[in-house]
């Protein structure tokens, strides 16, 4: 890690990688513990953290990935064809502050590519997820999604469609509850028999904006929300050489205003979402207080990226921990407690 953390950020990704694919990294023998063991949109989890999509993003090395101890892998985000992505640089960290700003752009092989490296991924006792995109230039979004669902739905153990990244022109627009439920409708008539369906949103709606998308995925049949994307938004404290580098923003600054909007989003979704809650989790403390807004599972990436993958054996000790001490005895007795009070935490 200190190596990775001396080099370029999106040069110090690619040796993660590296190391992942050659078994360099990983070994998590471990059984989970039993209070971590949850269910979400009807699927077994043995533990409820997991990496967030943008890190393997041609599901390249799921299986390195799965020896690190997570519950659960999200790949992606894929998109129809191949594409560079933006120019660079596009990564930048933000160490003092826990935080990296990204305009990469759906950079990625294509969606031929990551479906030939789904098929070749080894049978794991954790669940795997897909996350489809558009591409930037020539995208018909209607026609898009829907044949990237149908092409991974047999792969993968649930679906997100991202319509909230904020580095691909227009994407966020397709959060609007007239454009969303086209979407919607389409993709479930091309795959009627499809994973768990979910919808990833942006932490920048507004009060009305999130309550038409909650909506919108609710009347369309979604089984759930990844609540949340990367901010456009900068807090005033940030004081970083580049915390005014155009992207999203994510890792600890993102805690609070995606904690406040997926507490929002499940109160607005009176059970009839599940959500899975993602932006800026650090600690296993961290973790719980996403259950108490309202999330069933939980993901990752920004701290990963700067504390290597020990980080994963010591959140999961330290939410067993702490769901222990405020007297839980599951993660399902967790979620949505404090929903009420977490609305104001951004």
């Amino acid at each position: 890690m200190a190596l990775l953390r001396r080099v370029d950020a999106e040069w110090a990704h690619r040796m993660a990688l590296h190391a992942l694919r050659l078994g360099l990294v990983g070994g998590n023998p471990s059984v989970d513990d039993p209070i971590l063991g949850t269910e979400a949109f009807g699927l077994q989890f043995s533990n409820p953290i997991g990496l967030a999509a943008g890190f393997d993003k041609n599901a390249e090395v799921v299986d390195g990935l799965a020896r690190l101890g997570f519950g659960f892998i999200e790949t992606g985000t894929v998109t129809r064809h191949a594409q560079l992505g933006n120019a660079r640089p596009r990564l930048f960290r933000l160490p003092e502050h826990g935080a990296v700003v990204n305009r990469m752009g759906f950079n990625n092989a294509g969606l031929d590519a990551y479906v030939d490296h789904l098929k070749n991924c080894r049978m794991h006792n954790i669940r795997l997820g897909a996350n489809i995109g558009i591409n930037r230039h020539g995208a018909d979004p209607e026609r898009d999604y829907p044949m990237l669902l149908g092409a991974v739905a047999p792969l993968v153990d649930y679906v997100v469609i991202n319509v909230s990244s904020p580095n691909t022109p227009g994407l966020r627009d397709l959060q609007r509850k007239d454009r969303l439920k086209a979407i919607l409708h389409a993709a479930v008539k091309r795959t009627p028999y499809h994973p768990p369906l979910l919808v990833k949103i942006a932490p920048d709606l507004t009060n009305e904006e999130l309550a038409a998308t909650v909506e919108a995925c609710i009347e369309s049949d979604v089984q759930g929300l990844v609540v949340s994307n990367t901010t456009v938004r900068r807090p005033d404290h940030l004081q970083s050489r580049y915390a005014r580098e155009s992207g999203g923003l994510s890792g600890r600054p993102l805690f609070g205003p995606s904690t406040a909007i997926l507490a929002r989003a499940y109160l607005l979704a009176r059970g009839r979402l599940t959500f899975i809650g993602v932006g800026g989790i650090s600690s296993g403390e961290e973790a719980l207080i996403k259950l108490k807004a309202g999330a069933t599972i939980v993901q990752l990436y920004t701290a990963l990226a700067f504390a290597g993958p020990g980080i994963i054996a010591r959140l999961k000790s330290e939410l067993a921990a702490a769901l222990r001490r405020e007297g839980f005895s599951s993660v399902r007795d967790a979620v949505g407690v404090e929903a009420c009070r977490l609305t104001e935490s951004g």
